[in-house]
C-alpha cells in the first residue's frame, strides 16, 4: 500500500522527480503488490487517475513496472494515450474521470477490458462503463451516439478518440424520449404482435438518424413506418 501512496502523493503534491532511493526501493519491491487485495490496488490506482495531472507519475510507474506485477496489460506506450485524453478533458472543458483514465491505459477490447475490471473488482456498474468506453467508435453523430450507449459513454469514447469538440456538444445534453409507444400504434391500425416491435424499431431508427424531429416531421415517419409495415 506505501508502494502506490508514494506514487499517488507524488501525483498530488510533487512536481519534481521522486527521491531516487524511494523509487529504487518501491521498484525493488513492486511484486509485494501481489499480496494486496485487488480492491485495495483499484482504490489507489482510481485515485490517483483522478487527480489533475496523473501522467507524468504514471509513466515513472510503468517505465520501472511497478504495476506489471498486478495490472501487466498496462505498458509504457499507454503514457500518451493518458496525456491525449488529459488534454481533451481540458480542450473540452469536461470533468476528468477515473475510469475514463484508465480506459486509456488499456487496449481498445472490451472482452479483456471487462476481465480487467473483474479482476479489480470493480463494481458491476464500473465495469460496464469501463468497457463500454474502449469500444469502436461509430460515425453517428455524437446526439446519436449518446441515445444508443448512454451519455457518459459516449462521451468517454469521444474523448479517447481526441473528438474533443463533438464531446463538448454533448455536455449537459439529455436524449429525449421516442413520442410514440406500441399502444399507440395499435390504436392506429397496426395488427397486435412481433409488427408492433419491428414498426416501433423502424419509427426510432428513423427518428434518431433524423436528429431527433418532433411534430409533422415525426409524424410523417409514422405514416411512412406504418404504411411500410401494412405492406409487409
Amino acid at each position: 500500500m506505501r508502494i502506490l501512496r508514494f506514487f499517488r502523493f507524488h501525483a498530488r503534491f510533487d512536481a519534481r522527480e521522486p527521491d531516487a532511493a524511494a523509487l529504487d526501493a518501491c521498484t525493488a519491491r513492486a511484486n509485494d503488490l501481489m499480496a494486496l487485495s485487488r480492491e485495495r490496488i483499484a482504490d489507489e490506482l482510481l485515485k490517483l487517475l483522478g487527480l489533475p495531472e496523473p501522467s507524468s507519475t504514471m509513466e515513472i510507474m510503468m517505465a520501472r513496472g511497478i504495476l506489471k506485477p498486478v495490472l501487466p496489460e498496462i505498458h509504457v506506450a499507454a503514457a500518451k494515450d493518458l496525456r491525449n485524453l488529459i488534454a481533451a478533458e481540458k480542450e473540452a472543458a469536461i470533468k476528468a474521470h477515473a475510469l475514463r483514465r484508465l480506459a486509456a491505459l488499456l487496449r481498445r477490447d472490451a472482452s479483456s477490458v471487462d476481465d480487467i475490471g473483474a479482476r479489480l473488482r470493480l463494481s458491476k456498474k464500473a465495469r460496464k462503463r469501463l468497457a463500454c468506453a474502449v469500444d469502436p467508435l461509430s460515425d453517428a453523430v455524437p446526439q446519436a451516439l449518446a441515445y444508443r450507449v448512454g451519455l457518459e459513454c459516449a462521451i468517454d469514447r469521444l474523448l479517447l478518440a481526441g473528438r474533443t469538440s463533438e464531446a463538448k456538444v454533448l455536455a449537459g445534453w439529455h436524449a429525449p424520449r421516442l413520442p410514440i409507444g406500441g399502444g399507440a400504434l395499435i390504436k392506429r391500425g397496426l395488427a397486435e404482435g412481433p409488427i408492433v416491435a419491428r414498426t416501433l424499431r423502424e419509427i426510432e431508427d428513423r427518428w434518431v438518424a433524423a436528429g431527433f424531429p418532433s411534430g409533422p416531421d415525426f409524424e410523417r415517419n409514422v405514416g411512412e413506418a406504418l404504411s411500410s409495415a401494412e405492406q409487409a
